[in-house]
């Protein structure tokens, strides 16, 4: 048993000036300092520092771990040839060992920016055993929480897809990994593959939906149909699914995600990135769906993700104040309300009976901190360099001092050397 004393603790909820936090894997007894009782158990010091639970990530790749500092002939002029001369000889390029590694690396990050629970879409060359590989990295290794799928795909093997992810989903579902069906997105995707889908699975799925306007115009052109209309010609729009970017869609796809229960993941810093544009994520809150935030694989501080969604919102809408704080926190609420729901496990808040997974970092301010402001203190105050000092999960510390643990650390070395046998398979294959 530990217990925290003399912190502020804040849940994007409820905030605590002075408080403790008694927990083992999860939490017995949260409260005012001088309310508390006296306890048998490893005190750690929360004087002058801030108590958040740690952050979720609603989508990314950890296969992208490798593309960091890769030097390939780039000079994309659409969304396709982003994907043709980056991502998929990237993905393809991955064996099992490269598919952990990666996972190693992106985990590790992904710990020292405050995340503790990812839900991740992968893509590799080599397709079975892959999930259990990231697995293994993640919630074995790293210890995260984490939910995966395959991206099925028609450049793939559609069966071993279809076979990896129900296999995954199927053996796993505990209060650290769960599955959700993978599908890449539209444009790479059958009306044949999509039937298979719907015959083999009654999972909820995880798909890019209209990331660029060319996902949404194959649509159109190859089947008469946009996106969402399409996918739910197949009775994929399944509760709890996940549709990731929804750039480009119209009034009437977005009636038919919220009459679905279908849950929206936005990535503006990735969109902004690859150029394709920004969700109307004023219009989805507006209809009741279901937000929530991720990073496409791109940066692994979620701090950084809310950031970016304020800021683009404010340009998208050439207005400060259509989009607000409250909004942020919203979505950053859903996230942990979406992946309790697939854990099973109850994520995000400070407060008896949930999870014990916090985050602990030193906040001094000049300017009084209490109910009221507290999350523009987070946002204005510590989002834009957020590093926690510990980083627990399930009631172990997992970053101590800003350091991983030496294990994880020695696991990342090991990494390097299969990260250049990586880079050194797509110059010899020239893809």
């Amino acid at each position: 048993m530990k217990c925290i004393v003399h912190a502020r603790i804040y849940d994007f909820v409820t905030y605590i000036e002075d408080g403790y936090i008694l927990f083992s894997d999860v939490i017995h007894e949260v409260g005012l300092m001088g309310n508390m009782p006296k306890f048998d158990c490893e005190i750690i010091d929360g004087t002058g520092k801030i108590v958040l639970p740690g952050l979720v990530c609603g989508h990314t790749h950890l296969y992208s771990a490798f593309a960091r500092g890769l030097s390939l002939p780039f000079s994309p002029r659409n969304f396709q040839e982003i994907l043709d001369q980056l991502w998929w000889k990237l993905d393809r390029s991955l064996d099992l060992e490269m598919v952990y590694y990666s996972g190693i690396a992106f985990a590790s990050d992904f710990l020292k920016n405050g995340v503790t629970t990812i839900i991740d879409h992968h893509a590799s060359g080599e397709i079975t055993g892959s999930l259990e590989q990231l697995k293994k990295a993640v919630v074995d290794t790293a210890h995260l929480r984490g939910i995966f799928c395959f991206e099925t795909s028609d450049r793939f093997d559609t069966s071993k897809c279809i076979d990896e992810n129900n296999h995954f989903i199927n053996n796993n579902h505990n209060e650290f990994t769960s599955g959700l069906f993978g599908l890449h997105a539209s444009m790479t995707l059958s009306d044949d593959t999509l039937q298979r889908v719907s015959k083999e699975t009654t999972a909820p799925i995880h798909i890019h939906v209209a990331e660029s306007m060319m996902d949404q115009d194959d649509s159109i052109a190859k089947y008469h149909k946009r996106i969402v209309n399409r996918l739910n010609d197949f009775g994929l729009l399944r509760k709890e699914s996940l549709f990731v970017h929804g750039i480009f869609l119209n009034e009437q796809e977005l009636n038919l995600i919220k009459k679905n229960d279908v849950t929206v993941c936005v990535n503006v810093s990735s969109n902004m990135n690859n150029g394709v544009g920004l969700a109307p994520v004023c219009k989805f809150l507006e209809k009741g769906i279901n937000v929530i935030i991720g990073n496409d694989g791109l940066s692994p501080s979620m701090a950084n993700e809310y950031l970016s969604l304020y800021y683009a919102m404010h340009l998208q809408s050439k207005s400060p104040n259509l989009f607000t704080l409250d909004d942020v926190l919203q979505i950053i609420i859903n996230t942990y309300d979406y992946t309790s729901h697939l854990l099973k496990m109850p994520l995000g808040q400070i407060k008896k009976h949930y999870v014990a997974d916090m985050l602990i970092l030193p906040y001094e301010s000049i300017t009084e901190v209490n109910k009221s402001n507290i999350f523009g203190h987070l946002f204005y105050g510590l989002f834009n360099s957020f590093k926690p000092e510990t980083v627990i999960i399930a009631g172990n510390i997992e970053v101590s001092n800003y350091k991983v643990s030496k294990d994880l650390s020695k696991a990342i070395n090991t990494g390097k050397s299969v990260s250049k046998a990586c880079w050194k398979k797509l110059q010899k294959e020239g893809i």
